[in-house]
């Protein structure tokens, strides 16, 4: 079983998730800029962190034989803070790099005035770059915000077909299935969605651009639940095919619209500057 995982954080997760994913047959990944569990104090920081997205992390993935790509944005969550909205300004310089296959996580924290800015300014630089679109619906008040998210996605002029609504369940999944836009659950050991729900949905809706993702942060989360998910739908009868096209041809084929999605294998970077992860070796 291949995978592609098309949304997890691995920023907040060990060297040994790595390890382990490759074992499990995650062969690729995207990770969205995301809120990193505390405020930031400066668009400074999220220089550092969008650097660490592009530079670090392809790396570190890289030594596993993992491919490894960023969605670059400010996080809905962090739209709200006046010491970032300088972030809106810094986020172009990063959609210009190679491994930058999305603009995302965009879209609703708590529906505020300041998240409405950021979210259309963002899908306009979606569209100026020529780049797909992650969005991130909310947790609370998920039925007004996932609407509330298809509105702005359609005022904004986008093509749906270049559009993830993410963190969808069986309550909002409804809501877009028909919209042209691609569809996205994520599987948590607790909230969220689990393999089983996620198997009843692909078995009631089909397997047409629906994505599977771990988004395994710094939480209770499991980078290995796409794995699980894959393993559910052979035991319900579904076929090695229509799990490869959920956990592998779907994802490739949502990013491959950037143009710049490369899944050829290649060795892992020799080094990366001013580094010492290879202190003690031989």
């Amino acid at each position: 079983m291949r995978i592609f995982d098309p949304h997890v954080h691995m920023t907040s997760r060990t060297t040994d998730d790595y390890e382990a994913m490759a074992a499990a047959g995650v062969r690729a990944v995207v990770e969205p800029s995301f809120w990193l569990g505390q405020p930031r104090t400066s668009p400074g920081s999220f220089a550092d962190y969008f650097d660490a997205l592009i530079g670090w992390e392809p790396f570190r993935a890289g030594q596993f034989g993992i491919r490894h790509f960023a969605t670059i944005a400010l996080n809905p969550k962090e739209a709200n803070d006046p010491r970032c909205r300088e972030v809106l300004e810094l986020v172009p310089r990063y959609l210009d790099k190679d491994a930058v296959v999305a603009v995302g996580e965009i879209g609703y924290d708590a529906m505020t005035p300041q998240e409405d800015h950021a979210f259309a300014a963002q899908l306009a630089l979606a569209v100026e770059f020529d780049l797909p679109a992650l969005v991130h619906t909310p947790h609370r008040d998920k039925v007004r915000g996932t609407q509330r998210s298809l509105d702005v996605v359609k005022e904004s002029g986008i093509d749906p077909g270049r559009v993830v609504i993410d963190h969808l369940n069986e309550v909002t999944v409804e809501l877009v299935r028909d919209t042209g836009c691609w569809l996205g659950f994520s599987i948590y050991p607790d909230t969220k969605m689990s393999p089983p729900r996620m198997v009843e949905l692909l078995r009631r809706y089909g397997t047409e651009r629906m994505l599977v993702n771990s988004a395994a942060d710094w939480g209770r989360s499991d980078p290995l639940l796409t794995l699980r998910t894959g393993e559910a739908m052979l035991a319900a009868g579904f076929g090695q095919d229509e799990v490869d096209r959920v956990l592998w041809r779907n994802p490739a084929a949502f990013y491959g619209q950037s143009g710049r999605l490369d899944l050829s294998d290649t060795d892992a970077p020799a080094d990366f500057a001013g580094n010492s992860i290879k202190r003690g070796g031989a």
